[in-house]
């Protein structure tokens, strides 16, 4: 099932059965809170009605666990859409501090905005003074004013100030049986701290529960009153010995441009579960690779479009701005392989996925390596996939998705693909 606004790659390219299309309402046609990468929440108020046959995701949701037969389960404590979703929300977000988001003061924020000093993020007078715009978490309690700088110990805590994590225990022994206490030294600690130094995280106040799973909210309340944090008061990790490398190394890319440097920097073992996957890792770094994709492959943003496009290549402004999926070479290689300005070019990755391209010849990049923008869609290695979108909804500009080339490749410790650190094939097409 997919549901967005706007027909995604992901739409146009699937071509299965039992694969639904929903036309969801954008962010002008509904209304709720949103968290921003800066921990930021806000209230959007709706503007319009949703418009043609779209819906807004409320209803979306609503229908389909009719249709699974658990509505009454999952709207148990939801009477009022959408606050009472955000304050479900928070009750299921205690351990990052989504506590005192309430709607109402969101919807304060939100409609006293200019209240709020721009570079402090503080509300200066007004229904909102003291608090910090977006209540940014962790926003513990009903009335804490938000936390704007992770880790600041110079405020309390009840004001917005916040020690380090106490997340690893208190202590923790090394191979060699050295123990190192976890905990701040003494002396470091928030004003106002009952404890005049390290503690560890707040549990017990209710029998059997930490901050982290008492529902009352009892634990972190009582954490605040003590002019502390409910997770307690640590010092940063230098070594992370839970890691695979207790302190960064360097190890080669699975896909290396220099196959001399792979016994130097090994990768690690292969594992065969990673996150309930098989991953490989050194069974996939192969040296000669290199032999039949010479050029390093890197891709990133452009100002234009956004994310993977689908959006802003349907905005025909944008769509005229940059109509075109290129790839960046540098000038000396392009002449090395009579390539022009605009000639359009395949890229091809050892995966065997290939793209059909124009070249952008540019020194930006260096004689190795190609760049590619990642907010293209719409074709599949040299075949558009146009016809495929709902009529009337086809983007302004299409083009092949980055992703085809990519390279295999993940990091150990958050499974992220690797999309810096591939290699490829250049030809004219």
């Amino acid at each position: 099932m997919i549901i967005d606004p706007f027909p995604t790659m992901t739409a146009a390219a699937c071509e299965k059965d039992n694969v639904y299309l929903l036309p969801s309402s954008s962010q002008y046609e509904t209304e709720g809170s949103v968290t921003s990468s800066s921990r930021q929440i806000q209230w959007r108020f709706k503007v319009v009605d949703p418009v043609h046959d779209s819906k807004d995701d409320y209803w979306i949701m609503n229908e389909m666990v009719k249709r699974f037969g658990f509505h009454d389960k999952f709207y148990k404590n939801i009477k009022k859409i959408p606050d009472d979703i955000t304050r479900e929300l928070c009750k299921g977000s205690l351990t990052i501090g989504y506590n005192g988001a309430l709607p109402e003061r969101i919807k304060k924020h939100t409609l006293n905005w200019e209240t709020f000093d721009v570079d402090t993020l503080k509300a200066l007078g007004g229904p909102c003074d003291g608090e910090y715009y977006g209540l940014p978490w962790p926003c513990w309690t009903e009335t804490h004013p938000g936390t704007p700088i992770l880790y600041d110990i110079s405020k309390p805590v009840a004001e917005g100030g916040l020690p380090f994590r106490a997340r690893f225990g208190t202590e923790h022994t090394y191979w060699n049986g050295r123990k190192e206490n976890l905990l701040a030294a003494e002396g470091v600690y928030n004003p106002g701290s009952q404890v005049k130094g390290g503690y560890p995280e707040f549990k017990d106040i209710v029998p059997g529960t930490n901050w982290k799973t008492d529902l009352s909210q009892k634990t972190i309340k009582e954490a605040i009153k003590r002019g502390m944090a409910p997770f307690g008061n640590a010092r940063a990790r230098c070594v992370c010995w839970n890691f695979p490398d207790q302190v960064p190394v360097h190890r080669e890319p699975l896909h290396s441009p220099r196959p001399d440097l792979v016994a130097k920097y090994p990768t690690y073992p292969d594992k065969k579960d990673q996150y309930r996957v098989y991953t490989r890792f050194k069974s996939e770094q192969r040296p000669e690779l290199v032999k039949k994709f010479p050029y390093v492959l890197i891709t990133g943003r452009m100002v234009e479009h956004m994310g993977g496009g689908a959006e802003t290549r349907s905005n025909k402004y944008l769509a005229e701005l940059k109509p075109h999926m290129y790839a960046e070479i540098n000038v000396r290689l392009a002449n090395n392989l009579g390539i022009r300005n605009g000639d359009m070019i395949w890229i091809e990755s050892p995966e065997q996925g290939r793209i059909k391209v124009m070249a952008k010849v540019t020194d930006r990049v260096d004689e190795k390596t190609i760049f590619l923008p990642f907010h293209f869609g719409g074709m599949f290695m040299g075949k558009s996939l146009e016809a495929n979108y709902p009529e009337g909804t086809e983007p302004y500009a299409i083009g092949e998705p980055a992703n085809i080339v990519t390279n295999y490749g993940y990091d150990i410790i958050t499974q992220i693909q690797g999309t810096k650190e591939g290699l490829c094939q250049v030809s004219k097409a």
